[in-house]
């Protein structure tokens, strides 16, 4: 029986996709480093305060940011790694010649978890711990915010008709390189911590 297929069905194409998957897993991975940095923080607390050690439950600050930047290292690592991926789908859609609206939408997606969610939680609790956490949390939401209004606007200008004369420069900054700003400066951020403490 022949196998008629809807011309109207998106294409998928195989390796810019693999490409996008592997951005989403590194995305994912990140999310689930800085949710066990965070765990490992609450059971040392906890450890302390069962022990009734109040003058090192006092020290939360930087001894607990110790503790968890072995996660929130991982972490900054797994975001370059998206960043590499998002690079590689891209080139290799536009050589092969197989950009299209289904690999626009995935990639936007995986975008939102890991150049999104991910450094908004690295950043919330990486670098602005010493902060009440409600607002920490406040300010990395308003970088996921943007960052998903910016995704939408990208592809909101890409689904319109192509202008003979349009400039195909990229507006604004682009999602990873913000992503990869904020990692490179979390990473500073946890040696500078981890100077500081074999100094003192």
């Amino acid at each position: 029986m022949p196998n008629y297929r809807d011309p109207d069905e998106p294409k998928i194409y195989f390796l810019p996709n693999l490409m996008t998957a592997g951005n989403l897993a590194c995305g994912f991975f990140a999310v689930l480093m800085i949710f066990f940095g965070m765990i490992e923080v609450n059971r040392v607390i906890e450890v302390k305060k069962a022990a009734r050690d109040l003058q090192d439950y006092a020290m939360a600050g930087t001894e607990y940011f110790q503790i968890s930047k072995k996660y929130y290292e991982y972490a900054i690592l797994l975001i370059f790694g998206s960043c590499l991926f998002d690079l590689l789908d891209g080139r290799l859609a536009r050589l092969g010649g197989q950009d299209s609206p289904f690999g626009r939408e995935f990639d936007s997606l995986a975008d939102i978890v890991s150049f999104g969610m991910a450094p908004a939680m690295l950043v919330s609790k990486a670098v602005l711990f010493p902060l009440p956490s409600n607002i920490g949390w406040i300010l990395a939401f308003v970088y996921l915010l943007c960052g998903a209004m910016r995704l939408a606007r990208f592809n909101c200008l890409a689904a319109l008709p192509k202008k003979p004369n349009a400039s195909s420069d990229f507006r604004g900054i682009p999602i990873p390189m913000a992503a990869g700003f904020i990692a490179s400066l979390t990473f500073l951020i946890i040696d500078i911590y981890r100077t500081d403490r074999d100094l003192g």
